[in-house]
């Protein structure tokens, strides 16, 4: 502790030794019946860059690699996950904790939407509800002997991914963007929430960062010149994918055969998971 404290940590950036146990004294413990050795987090400072979109892509990457994976779906009021498996079944729950529902392939998944009469009922609750409900499929979904388990969490930095940042321990986070101007200001945010979370960032991955011509396999920047490389070389991290525009991808999630989407974009940053290489 410095000795000008004030003891007021939430106007403080020191990462001093009364900083980390006080951070430590919000994390949640798993349910006793759970097994979970990395926690990867996957986030955006806004929504609609395809976030959802990367969880689901990982998690079947890392399971084709013969991994016990599982996807903790932390966006309460936008759940997409379940629809990208083709999940319809409904989470069940025994004496002991609630069991999550298990894809095609073996993916272990956790999300309101399994718990939901219809899916499309919407989620009508404030923010300490919502975060509280992120804890409980932490501390009270039964993850039973994961490798990899990714949360989707929501975008920005409110409610739900402070929670996530202080009860789960979360081992690294991926960030998802798009290639639009706005970039550099969307990244820098959850850069900075990392940082000040103590948090390791695993890089980032660019969406929609072009789209290459079926015909004549030449890629066009649909958005324009991307500024992600000079914006991850300010802040001393990677670009670890750059994923097209490719109707395919929206058909298999669409379809809920996401699964079946034959992908080698993150081969890479499987090889980084794999070697702790953030």
């Amino acid at each position: 502790m410095s000795e000008n404290c004030n003891s007021n940590c939430s106007s403080c950036s020191q990462e001093c030794e009364s900083r980390k146990e006080a951070k430590t004294d919000f994390l949640e413990k798993p349910h006793q019946m759970s097994s979970i050795k990395k926690v990867i987090g996957v986030v955006s400072g806004k929504g609609g860059v395809g976030k959802s979109l990367v969880t689901s892509m990982l998690a079947v990457t890392m399971r084709r690699r013969d991994y016990r994976v599982g996807i903790l779906d932390a966006d309460i009021t936008g759940p997409s996950i379940p629809k990208s498996f083709g999940i319809t079944e409904k989470a069940k729950g025994n004496g002991y904790g609630i069991l999550p529902c298990r894809s095609k392939t073996g993916i272990d998944v956790m999300s309101i939407n399994l718990l939901l009469d219809k899916d499309t009922d919407p989620v009508v609750w404030r923010g300490p509800v919502i975060a509280n409900t992120v804890k409980q499929f932490w501390t009270e979904v039964i993850w039973h002997d994961i490798d990899y388990l990714f949360v989707d969490m929501p975008p920005g930095t409110g409610d739900v991914p402070l929670t996530v940042f202080q009860s789960i321990p979360v081992d690294g986070i991926i960030i998802v963007t798009s290639p639009q101007e706005l970039v550099s200001m969307i990244v820098e945010k959850a850069v900075k929430m990392a940082e000040m979370m103590n948090v390791p960032i695993v890089g980032i991955v660019e969406n929609m960062s072009y789209f290459k011509c079926p015909d004549c396999s030449k890629e066009y920047k649909i958005f324009g010149e991307s500024n992600i490389d000079e914006v991850a070389k300010s802040h001393n991290i990677s670009v670890i994918a750059k994923l097209p525009i490719d109707p395919n991808i929206a058909m298999s999630c669409d379809k809920g055969l996401i699964e079946l989407y034959d992908d080698t974009q993150f081969a890479g940053v499987a090889d980084m998971l794999e070697k702790n290489e953030f």
